[in-house]
């Protein structure tokens, strides 16, 4: 079970593509201005089965992959890992928002095991002063779009090239 706060079914902000989009429950980075502060609470929200979240998935031949969000989803990283290797093994794509940088997460046995099966993060705490409208799947200027599996190779954040 994985603590959401919602589910947006199809998505076309929160990255490449239709996605499906699980808002992880619980935060404690408390950014000022913070677009999802009811997610914060790690008591709030709902409980949610894998299973359940897969068999939404399947229904819908649309879908290029999932965006795990919130909240802050490397708190429940863990229990993530199962719901991230079976979107995978379905060959879609699997992006995970964070307030954590690439390198913090590098330190973390725990986040590391979801980033295995992440394919672009968008890393960094939302900083309110840096906020821009013009800026793709990103809240503010300090955030990147990273491409994990190039990066875990190299051992340093590579940014996400996109298909014009």
């Amino acid at each position: 079970m994985i603590r959401v706060s919602g589910i947006v079914p199809e998505s076309i902000v929160d990255g490449p593509g239709i996605r499906y989009t699980v808002f992880t429950q619980g935060c404690h980075h408390d950014c000022p201005g913070c677009h999802n502060p009811q997610t914060h609470d790690a008591n709030g929200g709902y409980d949610i089965s894998i299973e359940e979240i897969l068999k939404d998935i399947d229904k819908n031949p649309l879908l290029d992959g999932i965006t795990l969000t919130g909240g802050e989803p490397l708190l429940q990283a863990e229990k993530l890992v199962p719901l991230a290797k079976a979107v995978k093994e379905r060959g879609l794509s699997v992006v995970t928002y964070s307030g954590y940088t690439f390198e913090e997460i590098q330190n973390n046995d725990a986040f590391l095991k979801l980033m295995k099966y992440t394919d672009i993060l968008v890393d960094g705490r939302y900083e309110k002063d840096l906020r821009s409208l013009d800026l793709l799947f990103r809240g503010s200027s300090n955030q990147r779009i990273i491409d994990v599996q190039s990066s875990l190779k190299q051992g340093k954040p590579i940014l996400y090239e996109f298909d014009e």
